[in-house]
């Protein structure tokens, strides 16, 4: 059952209430969902629900229905993240893990390392004990696998994932990794799961070759119930009669557990299809389903491997199913991050070095903006969001110190570019140190109890109600009130106690001012994207970088832009925007921006630097990220 708890509840009350819980044995577990405190309880205690409605500070009680009660998502309705290090599986981040089947040797387990990482992977994984169908088969290295395994992440910053077969292995998976699978075979092992219930690490816990979703998600009810909430779901195929692939994958399965429960869940490909070529298809039709990650056999030579070789990827394989991934993960709402590990390891090293505590970043509005998302899903937790007025206070606040970062929109796939921060990043003299895009889904928000035909004024920016014309032109006699953001515009509407005033904002928005969305995806077209850059004062990631930015102003003669443009032709460098802007004070010349595919501050590219300098009048670099 859940305890929802008064707001004026006393700490003396709610002690109360978990000591009496306590006495009648229920598991206990305390949350805040949706700005409200709870107290999730599970046991066969014998008072009734009222004596517990009864009780001082308590404001109602929701029984739980389902046989399984920790996993609910009646027992906590907000998704839960599982942290790895600095990995958060869940949420709006993909996660990826990568690596061989088995560990055969360290060569092999380094090389594939660096591979994976490479292409996106943030967490390495590998069998040390290895359950196989033949007693004759590769068993694994065991502990010495474990070893290799506990080096990789020394040296590469990966976190680890093996499987544990044995309660008695637990001891050593303490040692060395820092995530635990359940495999398949081993899902209704009962005192297997107890076992890594009790020994905290996050746990991976696969779907049972022929195990419906309840008895799936029955087995992750024994490990919450010894008290750890880290686990990961993974579907990885289920046995069927058809015969083309090694299992079926249960794709179904993402959105009915997205229903059922608040647990993450990933998909293993490699072992639903056992086939290499069909591998990449399942993996983009998992994260299009609604998948948290992926879970990838990746080998550097898989023709030689010891097991599982016809399922695993090449790793330029591998590289360009993560492509894939990262263009579609905005669709859904997601992002794939290249540079997670680098970029989580870097804040966290300035957060160290400058004694300051956690990094700032700046962003355009109110909490639950566009602008907000993007800087939350750019840093995740570990940089704190601060709102900001207007674009230029965000681009002085970072020059001055007052933040680390800030997080502005640049361009937009419909409406086109945001000249304001274009001419504001020539004028100030920051780096771009990241970027990242969001698909913009607009939903019409307004009071609980509003309907479509008692609104009478909608409230959002004006770009938002261009982007939104053709669901407004059948409103025609609403009023629109231009506002600042789309965040500012719900939380405007939800100091109004009427069901005439709406805004057009985000469902986040409307969660955090306790507001409905009355109609979704209300954008005239669904194709609509804005990307964000990352400023910064330095850059504040090592290592080669994949994208840069310029701006350059050539002589006003004929040919000029020709002769730049050559360079990068010749040098076989894509360029992926280029814009021109009226230089101020100076009628018809233009300065020109590019974004390119190369890191220009590479030593690789400073040859090709020196013959855009030759050719410019003007060459700035905005920053290599």
């Amino acid at each position: 059952m859940i305890l929802v708890l008064e707001k004026g509840i006393t700490q003396d009350q709610k002690k109360n209430v978990r000591s009496i819980l306590f006495s009648e044995g229920y598991i206990v577990r305390e949350m805040s969902e949706a700005g409200q405190n709870v107290i999730g309880a599970v046991g066969q205690g014998g008072k009734e629900t009222k004596f517990f409605e009864e009780l001082p500070g308590v404001s109602r009680v929701i029984p739980i229905s389902t046989s399984f009660k920790l996993v609910s998502r009646q027992m906590h309705t907000e998704d839960t993240t599982v942290q790895v290090g600095n990995v958060a599986v869940g949420g709006e981040r993909i996660t990826i893990i990568a690596g061989p089947c088995a560990v055969e040797s360290r060569d092999q387990a380094l090389k594939t390392a660096w591979e994976v990482k490479r292409y996106g992977a943030v967490l390495f994984r590998g069998g040390a004990f290895k359950p196989r169908t033949s007693p004759y088969s590769f068993q694994g290295l065991e502990e010495e696998g474990l070893k290799i395994l506990a080096e990789v992440r020394e040296v590469t910053g990966l976190g680890v994932v093996t499987e544990i077969t044995s309660p008695a292995q637990a001891d050593m998976m303490m040692k060395y990794v820092d995530v635990v699978q359940i495999g398949a075979r081993n899902m209704q092992n009962f005192e297997l799961l107890k076992c890594v219930g009790r020994i905290g690490k996050p746990v991976v816990l696969k779907r049972g070759l022929s195990s419906t979703i309840e008895e799936w998600l029955m087995s992750a009810e024994y490990i919450l119930s010894e008290g750890n909430d880290n686990v990961i779901l993974c579907e990885r195929g289920i046995r069927t009669f058809e015969p083309y692939t090694r299992n079926t994958l249960d794709l179904s399965a993402i959105p009915v557990l997205k229903t059922l429960t608040h647990l993450p869940v990933i998909i293993d490909p490699s072992h639903a299809t056992g086939i290499r070529e069909k591998v990449s298809p399942m993996a983009r039709a998992a994260i299009a389903a609604g998948a948290d990650g992926l879970m990838i056999e990746v080998h550097h030579d898989p023709d030689q491997a010891f097991s599982d070789g016809p399922q695993s990827l090449y790793p330029k394989q591998f590289g360009q199913l993560t492509r894939d991934i990262y263009v579609i993960a905005p669709v859904v709402g997601k992002q794939l991050d290249f540079d997670y590990l680098d970029k989580a390891k870097a804040v966290d090293h300035l957060s160290k070095t400058n004694g300051a505590g956690m990094q700032k970043a700046a962003f355009l509005g109110e909490i639950g903006t566009f602008s907000h998302k993007a800087c939350t899903q750019y840093f995740g937790n570990q940089v704190a969001a601060v709102p900001a007025p207007s674009f230029k206070t965000i681009f002085q606040s970072v020059k001055n110190g007052d933040v680390d970062f800030g997080v502005v929109p640049v361009e937009n796939s419909l409406t086109g570019s945001i000249h304001e921060n274009y001419d504001l990043l020539l004028e100030y003299n920051l780096r771009i140190v990241g970027e990242i895009t969001l698909r913009i889904i607009h939903h019409l928000v307004g009071h609980p109890e509003a309907k479509i035909d008692t609104i009478r004024r909608i409230f959002s920016p004006p770009i938002i109600f261009q982007q939104c014309r053709q669901f407004l032109d059948q409103h025609a006699d609403w009023e629109l009130v231009p506002v600042k953001d789309t965040a500012g515009a719900v939380k405007t509407i939800s100091k109004k106690t009427n069901s005439v005033d709406a805004a057009i904002a985000s469902k986040e928005a409307a969660k955090i001012h306790g507001m409905a969305v009355i109609e979704e995806g209300i954008e005239t077209n669904p194709r609509n994207y804005t990307r964000f850059v990352v400023i910064g004062s330095d850059p504040f990631e090592k290592g080669p970088k994949r994208k840069s930015s310029l701006i350059f102003s050539t002589g006003n003669q004929p040919g000029a832009l020709y002769e730049v443009l050559k360079i990068y032709s010749e040098n076989s460098i894509n360029l992926v925007k280029l814009e021109s802007r009226p230089i101020h004070g100076k009628p018809w010349e233009y300065m020109f921006y590019v974004d390119l595919e190369a890191d220009v501050e590479s030593e690789a590219f400073k040859p090709i630097l020196e013959m855009l300098k030759a050719k410019t009048d003007y060459l700035k670099i905005l920053g290599s990220y």
